[in-house]
């Protein structure tokens, strides 16, 4: 029982036919995956883009809040801190240093 070239015959039409519809599928299934990766694509920038603006509002009220003027209002507000006074500032640049090492104490090893 052997299968010859010549039982095939009656059957090429058929893979002929089979092969078209599956190549044409394929394309198909191409054109759709294309379509969806466009429109995953479009989300994703939607998303970055609005995320890029709310980082950028962020930033904004960041540096809204460390403004010195925000900091002062804000020390005085809700920590009870005074603003300092010209007489209570103490200036340090003729002072003799609060720390000396061992040897210039006096003090023997």
């Amino acid at each position: 029982m052997s299968i010859q070239l010549k039982d095939w015959a009656p059957l090429k039409p058929f893979f002929s036919v089979v092969l078209i519809i599956s190549t044409l599928f394929f394309l198909v299934f191409l054109q759709m995956e294309e379509r969806r990766m466009g429109y995953e694509i479009l989300k994703v920038t939607r998303v970055q883009k609005r995320m890029m603006e709310e980082r950028r509002v962020k930033e904004m009220q960041l540096a809204k809040l460390t403004r010195p003027q925000a900091v002062e209002r804000a020390a005085t507000s809700r920590l009870t801190l005074r603003k300092v006074q010209a007489s209570q500032i103490i200036h340090l640049s003729g002072a003799q240093p609060l720390f000396r090492s061992g040897n210039e104490r006096g003090e023997v090893n």
